[in-house]
C-alpha cells in the first residue's frame, strides 16, 4: 500500500532535483509521465522550463493535439520539432534496437536545440516501472546524459498517477501509450502507410469507447489487444461486424482479438522467449 507521506517525500525530492537544474528542457509527449514531470518542472523552475514535442509519423495526431492544448492551458513555453523517422539510419528496418536508434536521434536533436536556447539539461519521463521491460532506448539516454528525475526519485506509474490526481491533471487516469512503431513485429519494415493504418484503427476503437488498446500489424491481419474488463464489448456480433468492416476499409483483410488481452511490451515476448 502506498503511503501518503512517502508520496509527499518523493514529490518534494523531485521538486528539489529539478530546482537544482535552474533551467531545463522537458521531452513532452502528453502522456501520464511527461505531463506530471512538466507540471512539477513548472512548479519548480517556472518559466525556466521549455517543453519539446517531437512530431513524427509514429506519434498519433491526437496525442500532439492534446499535448499542445495542455501546454497552452498551462502557459508553458514549447517548441515543436519535426522529424522524419525514416531518415534515422536503420529505423525503418525495425531491428530489435529500434528504440535505441530512434531515441538517440530524437534526444540528440532536443539536446542541440536546448543548448541553442541556453538550456544545459534535457529531462525525460521514464519511471521506475520502465526498468521492468525491454527498453533499449534507456541506453541512448545514458549516453547523451539525459536526466530521468522520475526514476531518480523511484516513482512508480501508480505513484505518478496518484500525484497527478492531487495536482488536478486530467492525465492521471489516461491509458498508457507508446509509439505506433511498437505495433509492428521486429524485422518487419516500418512504413508511413502501416503507421497510418494502425493510427486510424486505434482511433476508431477509442471512438467506440475502448480505452487501453493496441492494434498490432501482422501484414493483412490486425490483432486487437484490449484490457480483459473490456473484452465483453467485443463479444457483441454487431460491434464485431462494424470493426471488421472498418478495418477492411483501412486495408486489413482479417481482424483478430488477442485472448491474452492487453500487455505492456507484448511485442517483446519474442525476445524473452529467444533468450
Amino acid at each position: 500500500m502506498i503511503k501518503q507521506e512517502d508520496l509527499e517525500q518523493k514529490k518534494n525530492k523531485l521538486v528539489q532535483i529539478i530546482k537544482s537544474y535552474k533551467k531545463a528542457a522537458i521531452a513532452f509527449s502528453g502522456g501520464v509521465d511527461s505531463t506530471f514531470l512538466l507540471k512539477i518542472a513548472k512548479i519548480a523552475i517556472g518559466n525556466n522550463c521549455l517543453a519539446f514535442i517531437i512530431q513524427t509519423n509514429h506519434m498519433p495526431k491526437r496525442e500532439l493535439k492534446e499535448a499542445v492544448e495542455f501546454l497552452e492551458k498551462e502557459n508553458i513555453h514549447y517548441k515543436i520539432c519535426e522529424m522524419n523517422e525514416s531518415d534515422i539510419k536503420g529505423f525503418s528496418e525495425n531491428p530489435e534496437n529500434r528504440c535505441y536508434l530512434c531515441k538517440k536521434e530524437l534526444f540528440l536533436k532536443m539536446k542541440q536545440e536546448a543548448l541553442q536556447h541556453g538550456i544545459p539539461y534535457v529531462l525525460e519521463g521514464s519511471n521506475l516501472d520502465d526498468m521492468m521491460d525491454y527498453r533499449p532506448g534507456l541506453a541512448a539516454l545514458q549516453e547523451l546524459e539525459i536526466k530521468s528525475p522520475l526514476r531518480d526519485t523511484e516513482l512508480s506509474k501508480q505513484e505518478i498517477r496518484l500525484l497527478s490526481k492531487e495536482l488536478g491533471l486530467n492525465t492521471w487516469q489516461k491509458p498508457s501509450y507508446s509509439c505506433l512503431a511498437t505495433r509492428i513485429p521486429y524485422g518487419e519494415l516500418i512504413t508511413k502507410e502501416k503507421l497510418h493504418m494502425i493510427e486510424q484503427c486505434e482511433n476508431y476503437l477509442m471512438e467506440l469507447g475502448f480505452s487501453q488498446i493496441r492494434v498490432r500489424h501482422h501484414g493483412t491481419l490486425a490483432r486487437i489487444e484490449v484490457e480483459r474488463n473490456e473484452m465483453e464489448k467485443l463479444y457483441d456480433e454487431k460491434i464485431q461486424n462494424e470493426i471488421s468492416n472498418y478495418f477492411k476499409k483501412i486495408g486489413f483483410l482479417y481482424t483478430a482479438l488477442d485472448l491474452g488481452g492487453y500487455k505492456m511490451g507484448n511485442m517483446n515476448q519474442v525476445l524473452h522467449e529467444r533468450n
